[in-house]
């Protein structure tokens, strides 16, 4: 491992996820920390998220061979610059967004003479703060480094390297080629499970009541998406509408083209369509990215 100081500026899921897992997989690499949130920074301290958790940004980076921001994609500029000072020459700045483009962006532009590599860590829950974070986040998920144009080839091996001694299993691509996958596999569906949470909440003949009593598998499943960070992923699909919109017009095409099968009674249509998806979800399971037991891997009394 080339980085033996890391630096974490916010200690929500995956920062904290992130202190933790290096104390288990990399027990000879240094962690400081750093949270805007008093009450964060002391539960952080409590659970141990980093070695040393520090109540000033630039402190926490300073020695740091490798910062990584843990904050909305939206507060990562201003994140940049609040850390700056205490920054070495050869530090790399990497983060954790899923918004790549416009993270790059900011950070380029807070940071102009520092190397940035950004990554996004696949991974994560519904539950966020500083008790949502556990060591074992990223064990088989995919994290995605995007280095830019010019990256410095042995810093980015080294931040790969960093990743997979967290466990997770590493890809590179560019930034605009990861917003648009992360945008049909993460965003879309986000954005569709807010969309029909909302609209059962809203239907005036159905009582919010019988909606969560009555809430089967897909319902359900549905509003353990919509429990995320609303403040994570308003800044997503504000920092990845380019990218968000593409692929939200072609699944509306794709929805019109269900909503018209339905209503010729085109069974044949639906069945090709569902055959395909089923394939699609065995794939993920054949892959390691989630349980293959029936309910999700859910216990009996979930």
């Amino acid at each position: 491992m080339s980085f033996s100081h890391v630096a974490i500026i916010g200690l929500g899921l995956l920062g904290g996820s992130i202190g933790l897992a290096v104390r288990a997989e990399l027990p000879g690499t240094k962690t400081t920390g750093y949270d805007a949130d008093p009450d964060v920074r002391a539960r952080a301290r409590e659970r141990g998220l980093a070695d040393t958790v520090l109540d000033d940004p630039a402190e926490a980076v300073r020695g740091a061979d490798l910062v990584i921001l843990c904050v909305p994609v939206g507060a990562m500029g201003e994140a940049a610059r609040a850390i700056e000072p205490g920054l070495s020459a050869d530090t790399v700045i990497s983060d954790v967004g899923s918004s790549k483009r416009s993270i790059t962006d900011a950070l380029v532009a807070a940071l102009p003479n520092h190397q940035i590599i950004p990554a996004h860590p696949v991974a994560g829950t519904e539950n966020s703060g500083p008790d949502a974070g556990f060591a074992t986040l990223f064990h088989q998920r995919w994290c995605i480094v995007t280095p830019p144009a010019g990256a410095d080839a042995e810093k980015v091996a080294s931040l790969v390297d960093f990743w997979e001694s967290l466990g997770a299993l590493v890809e590179t691509m560019d930034a605009e080629h990861h917003d648009l996958v992360l945008a049909v596999t993460s965003h879309i569906p986000h954005l569709i499970a807010y969309t029909i949470v909302g609209t059962a909440s809203d239907l005036e003949d159905v009582t919010r009541s019988e909606v969560i009593k009555y809430s089967a598998g897909g319902f359900r499943d549905f509003t353990r998406i919509a429990a995320s960070d609303p403040t994570m992923w308003r800044d997503v699909f504000l920092n990845n509408k380019d990218a968000v919109l593409e692929m939200l017009d072609r699944f509306l095409t794709d929805l019109a083209l269900m909503r018209e099968a339905i209503r010729a009674g085109d069974g044949e249509m639906m069945h090709d369509t569902f055959s395909r998806t089923r394939a699609i979800r065995r794939s993920i399971v054949a892959l390691g990215q989630d349980d293959p037991r029936p309910d999700f891997g859910r216990a009996d009394h979930e």
